[in-house]
């Protein structure tokens, strides 16, 4: 299946949220180190997986890959417009531009991408310790 570029997308919207090569980096780095944090906590950990499966994928579109890349690394962030230690709002921000990037890219997240990041969450949670179990 061919993905296409979505039109309403332009270089400018990129670069204004700081799209760059860091943003990978980081990403790669650092993803799965706070998802599987983060994972019971937030609602959006599926969506958020099926993202990042989406940015890897060479057949996405770099400008799709580069305006994922920019909000996964903005959820990555400890301390950004409302720091995730605040309980119950810490990851509201990140969900929201999550959200925003997804909404706007949903035709480019494949049923292979929400079928990885759901294996992947399995595993996660699958290893995880139970609660008290330390």
């Amino acid at each position: 299946m061919a993905h296409r570029s979505d039109p309403t997308i332009d270089l400018e919207d990129i670069e204004a949220i700081g799209a760059d090569d860091g943003n990978e980096a980081r990403v790669r780095a650092g993803f799965w180190r706070k998802l599987a944090g983060v994972a019971a906590r937030v609602p959006f950990a599926e969506d958020a997986a099926a993202a990042y499966y989406c940015a890897l994928d060479s057949r996405t579109p770099v400008r799709v890959r580069a305006l994922l890349f920019g909000a996964l690394a903005y959820f990555l962030l400890p301390t950004d417009a409302v720091p995730d230690v605040f309980l119950g709002l810490g990851f509201t921000d990140d969900a929201a531009v999550l959200a925003t990037a997804l909404n706007l890219l949903a035709s480019h997240i494949a049923p292979t991408h929400r079928a990885a990041a759901r294996t992947a969450l399995d595993r996660l949670r699958a290893n995880r310790p139970a609660a008290g179990s330390r």
